[in-house]
């Protein structure tokens, strides 16, 4: 089994469940699916995520994470998309977003389930048409970026307590990563203790 060491993180894996999501990034890497990474908060979604990014062809551009239960509802669609100046008050310049700032590389959008239905729509018509405007403007701007999404909310209920769009879950979730709670990869944990002594020593 390989074990691969970064600078900030330990990637290889004693736990079959857990070689399996690295043999499943390896394979996705270079396609243009879009990827759900389900798990338990704390189970390393965003490094998968990056590891994602990082082996594929867009690994020279950017990698933009976006902690979506981190932004209140009326500031994340700013976040996404940009606004210009004016489009509301204390807009006081033009803001590019988050969207537009990846340019050739990987969107990752971390508690996806925060999102609310309206957002929803408005990012499935850009994963549709490969644009977006930003707030207060009618232009319209091609984005590319490959989309990665991560959450530990069981979206399958969302979706049937109407608070996730089906459509849109059918539009992330291409190829879906399930990462392993740390509880469940007990062998790893001398490997985890000789890197953590080691990155702190």
């Amino acid at each position: 089994i390989r074990q691969e060491e970064s600078e900030k993180y330990l990637l290889g894996s004693q736990n079959p469940a857990m070689v399996e999501v690295w043999k499943m990034v390896d394979l996705v890497a270079d396609s243009s699916a879009n990827v759900l990474i389900t798990g338990e908060s704390g189970t390393g979604k965003e490094i998968v995520a990056e590891e994602i990014h990082r082996r594929s062809g867009r690994r020279d551009k950017p990698f933009i994470a976006i902690n979506c239960q981190q932004y209140p509802h009326e500031l994340i669609e700013s976040e996404l998309f940009g606004h210009e100046k004016g489009a509301y008050t204390g807009a006081v310049s033009r803001r590019i977003g988050k969207l537009e700032q990846a340019a050739g590389g990987t969107v990752f959008l971390d508690e996806i389930g925060d999102l609310s239905m309206d957002v929803q729509v408005m990012l499935l018509r850009v994963l549709e048409k490969k644009e977006i405007e930003r707030i207060g403007s009618n232009t319209v701007i091609p984005v590319d970026f490959r989309l990665v999404t991560a959450t530990n909310r069981p979206l399958e209920e969302m979706v049937r307590g109407k608070t996730f769009r089906q459509d849109f879950l059918y539009r992330i979730n291409t190829i879906e990563i399930k990462v392993p709670p740390l509880r469940q990869r007990r062998e790893d944990l001398p490997d985890f203790i000789r890197f953590f002594v080691h990155k702190y020593e």
